[in-house]
């Protein structure tokens, strides 16, 4: 058995000051800003700053094709048993008398991960494997390239469900072996799990289910020590025979510990298997970028009503545009703009909206707006764009427009942001124009237009390019055994402006 370990730093994180209670900025992952003239980070007094939870800094990781495989001390060799058998064979095996090889007391983690690109591509012979299930440069780039083999529009995410679908009606069968599940990528096994489950679905969903076992230690010059030993579970097979599975899986969580469980793809797949994953309580961890947009937000809002520990892998890849936001009003001089803003307008990769959706809910919801109405205009129109009214605590209306842009290299995330636009006309003072480009650029639509006479603000949000395991690590580091309360807040809102 081995598993990854990135040679990682830890970058020192700044605490975010107040100087109004109602405006709040999640502090979601370390940011190294390029910004434009961007003096020195101070201690943030905007209003718009105040992180509710304190997390600890992240580590800096490096890209797929840089990340090393790391020795292990292998306990047990990946080993097929029934799965009845799997809760006793475990307890056996650390019941065992090896002072040395302790299972670390840390957490237990459930992964959904079906891959279906991989899969879909070995499938189909454009890449060869074995299957790991975990998101690498090989797998980007080949779905890249099977975009443009496809015809598909150039902002379709390599790694989305378009894909998948339109790979599924090409011919090939070729095999591989897979491997899901059994390589742990280095920035969780970083985190020292003491019990990973996946459940590994297969393109056959007639598939029997198989279910694998395996016990590892870190070896002591990788610095694990004697208490990081762990252990894997495989659950393989069709979605039908992963539902039978799930009777193995209640004696495989250890009450001493939490467990989480990591959704790893579309929400609106096996809906009922997620709900029998992400019983309470159990923390769910999702990425509502995933999936239909109308569902994903609508679970997400259901999930964090129902009190049930929920975080979302997109609203963390936010994190950099709030602090950006948040910094461009820190200056006292600009704090009063807040109060008086007249447009909005966020431009998104393709057409998943819900991230652009999230942070104009989290703005909304920061500046005390009211939802008055909203409108998705239909796509057949040529305008796919979502408009809505909102209306500030003095009564003045503020119109939001989420649009849709073509990305010719869209992130491997669907519907990220590329840049915002914010008008503010104070009453005393002149008008305000901030513009926030990502730094994939794209922002040209919104520096169009009627802005000659106002001060304009621009300034490229820092973000981390980290792939999907990375993002996880992040949450799970920060221990997050509840909701971000903004979050909670933001996510009803944004599904109100799809409903």
């Amino acid at each position: 058995m081995e598993a990854l370990h990135p040679a990682a730093g830890t970058d020192r994180r700044q605490s975010l000051e107040t100087a109004h209670p109602s405006l709040r900025v999640t502090h979601l992952g370390t940011c190294r800003c390029r910004c434009a003239a961007s003096p020195r980070r101070p201690a943030l007094a905007s209003p718009l700053n105040q992180a509710p939870n304190k997390i600890p800094s992240s580590p800096r990781y490096r890209p797929s094709s840089a990340r090393s495989m790391s020795p292990q001390l292998t306990l047990q060799t990946p080993l097929e048993l029934p799965p009845s058998e799997v809760p006793h064979y475990l307890d056996q095996l650390w019941s065992r008398d090896q002072s040395s090889n302790i299972g670390a007391h840390t957490f237990c983690l459930l992964i959904w991960q079906p891959a279906w690109v991989e899969q879909q591509l070995v499938r189909t012979g454009r890449i060869e494997g074995p299957i790991m299930g975990i998101q690498r440069d090989e797998v980007e780039e080949a779905g890249r390239k099977a975009v443009l083999e496809l015809d598909l529009p150039l902002s379709t995410p390599p790694l989305g469900s378009s894909v998948s679908n339109c790979l599924a009606k090409v011919d090939g069968n070729q095999t591989s072996d897979d491997l899901r599940g059994q390589h742990v990528d280095g920035a969780l096994s970083a985190l020292r799990p003491r019990r990973l489950i996946t459940f590994a679905p297969s393109l056959d969903s007639t598939r029997p289910l198989e279910t694998l076992v395996a016990a590892y230690c870190p070896l002591p010059e990788e610095g694990g020590g004697t208490v990081a030993c762990g252990d894997v579970v495989v659950l393989r097979g069709g979605t039908e025979a992963l539902q039978e599975g799930l009777n193995t899986l209640q004696p495989l969580l250890p009450d001493d510990l939490p467990s989480w469980v990591w959704w790893n793809g579309p929400l609106d797949e096996s809906p009922e298997l997620l709900e029998q994953l992400s019983i309470a309580p159990r923390r769910l961890i999702l990425d509502s970028a995933l999936g239909d947009p109308v569902y994903s937000l609508s679970l997400l809002a259901n999930k964090l009503a129902g009190g049930q520990a929920v975080n979302d892998l997109n609203w963390l890849r936010l994190g950099s545009w709030h602090q950006t936001l948040a910094m461009v009003f820190d200056p006292p001089h600009r704090r009063d703009a807040l109060s008086h803003v007249v447009q909005l307008d966020i431009d998104v990769e393709g057409d998943h909206p819900v991230q652009g959706l999230l942070l104009a809910a989290w703005i909304a919801d920061r500046l005390g707006w009211t939802l008055k109405d909203s409108h998705r205009h239909d796509a057949k129109t040529g305008d796919s764009s979502i408009s809505a009214v909102f209306q500030r605590p003095d009564g003045t209306e503020v119109p939001l427009r989420v649009s849709p842009v073509p990305m010719g290299q869209p992130s491997i995330h669907p519907g990220q942001i590329v840049g915002l636009r914010m008008i503010s006309k104070p009453e005393h003072g002149g008008a305000m124009c901030v513009i926030l480009c990502a730094e994939s650029g794209g922002c040209m639509r919104l520096e169009a237009g009627g802005m000659a006479s106002m001060e304009l603000v621009e300034e490229v949000v820092p973000l981390l390019h980290t792939h999907v395991e990375a993002d996880m690590a992040r949450l799970l580091e920060g221990g997050h055994d509840s909701s971000n309360p903004l979050l909670a807040a933001a996510a009803p809102l944004a599904a109100k402006l799809l409903s």
